[in-house]
Parts: structure tokens; sequence; C-alpha cells
């Protein structure tokens, strides 16, 4: 396990990490989750197996600090993201980020464009999205203001997303997963997708076959997005099939880049 100062404060970021060749894949997880819990077979998979890999864990959660005196806006995440990157001396990273996480790492990429040669996607949210109350995701979690999630909707929401996703979002700090849903259903300015659109790097986007169609694809085709369908799974694609979820992450990391 690595860490990083990533805050005035001194608050650290944690990952774990395996050695390869460089240059880095960082793999990042999603709202309520933990990158070493998330992608520790993929990681390791034959097809993805032999570089330096980061499974870290943005602030809040998992292994990472939990401040109650930070905002946890998208680009609060992804600039601490950058900060620990920066510290392990990662630069070009290839991210493989899910849900949430591909969020922060789009942001990332617009604002720290040397750390991030290309990204792959997992079901990332490109839109705001309304707050819906009773909802297990980010839009039930929003839906409560603050307080009323730390007195009362911490437990109504215990009981309502599973012991899988339970098992890790008992770990995060009950003010950054608020606050990390909050922000992600407001999204950012440009949101996400505009974002998205811009970057010249190679981009994939992964989401599930019964999901499909992505709404929008075909602007995020032509503007060099690769929008992938995956087979025989839900949200969490890369646990669900692993073996699909590494073929179509390899062939995507193997993609050229276009000039």
């Amino acid at each position: 396990m690595r860490n990083a100062a990533v805050t005035p404060e001194g608050d650290r970021i944690r990952w774990v990490e395996l050695p390869g060749q460089e240059p880095p894949r960082v793999y990042v997880h999603g709202l309520g989750a933990t990158s070493p819990a998330y992608f520790a077979e993929i990681a390791v998979h034959p097809l993805l197996t032999g570089r330096r890999s980061l499974l870290i864990d943005l602030l809040g959660h998992g292994i990472s600090d939990r401040p109650t005196d930070f905002d946890y806006t998208l680009e609060s995440h992804a600039d601490t993201l950058a900060a620990a990157l920066t510290s392990a001396d990662v630069t070009g990273a290839e991210l493989i980020a899910h849900s949430m996480g591909g969020s922060v790492a789009i942001v990332l990429a617009a604002r720290h464009p040397h750390l991030v040669s290309r990204l792959v996607l997992i079901d990332a949210n490109l839109d705001p999205i309304p707050r819906k109350p009773g909802s297990s995701g980010s839009s039930g979690i929003a839906a409560y203001t603050e307080e009323e999630f730390l007195v009362d909707g911490w437990e109504e929401v215990h009981d309502r997303v599973g012991p899988h996703w339970w098992s890790t979002m008992r770990l995060a700090g009950r003010e950054a997963l608020h606050r990390s849903a909050l922000h992600l259903t407001r999204g950012t300015v440009p949101t996400m997708r505009e974002l998205l659109l811009d970057l010249k790097i190679p981009r994939t986007y992964l989401l599930p076959e019964a999901d499909a169609p992505l709404p929008g694809a075909e602007a995020l085709t032509e503007a060099g997005v690769s929008v992938v369908a995956i087979p025989d799974c839900g949200h969490n694609i890369m646990l669900d099939n692993p073996e699909a979820f590494a073929r179509a992450t390899a062939t995507a990391l193997a993609a050229p880049v276009q000039g």
C-alpha cells in the first residue's frame, strides 16, 4: 500500500500498487466503492497484467482518509487524485474508471492532461441526473439533505443497497458519501459529456448490453469515442463478466492513437 498527502491539511489518498512496466494503469472506483475490491482480478488478468498498476481509492472512500471539511466535488476529487498521481511520479497513465470514478477521470483528463494518455470508462455518469428519493444510487443519496443523511438516511440507504455494495459503502465517510453523490448528480460545467467530447486522447466507453443504446452515442462516436456494449452484466461490468471486460479493455488500450 502507498499513500500521498493531497490536501493542505495533510489528508491522504492511499492505493495498492502492483509493479510492472510503464506507462502505468490507474484504476478508479465508483461511489461508495474501493478500487482493490473492484479491480484486483482485472489488474492481474492475463490480458492486462504486466503494467505498473495503481488501484487507488478516492478521498473519503476505502483505505483513503475521510475528511469532514472537504467538499467532494468532482473537480476536487480530480485535483486530489492528480496530487496523488503526481506524488507517485505518474504521467501519461491509462485510466480505467467505473461509474463516478469515470466522471472524475474525465475531469482529471480535462484539468490535468499530462497525467492521462487514455480513458476506459465503465458505465460512467456523463450528465447531471435528477435526485430521486428512495433510489439506491447517487440520486437517492443526494435526495437527502446532509443532516438528514447523517441522522437517518445512512441507515435507510443501508437497507436499500444490498450486502455487496454495503460491504464497501460502509468504509466511506458519511459526509464524503453524501457530498460525492450530491455533486455527481449536479455534474460539472461544462458537463462531463462535453468535456469527454473535447478530449483528444483515445477514449472508450463500456456499458452493459442490456442498457444499450447509450444516449448520445452517435455524437460520442463521431468525436472518436468507442462505445462498446458488454453482454451478460449489470452496472459492475468488471465483476459480472470479467472475461468480456478484460477483452474489451485490452482492445481499447491497444487501439492506435489517432493523429
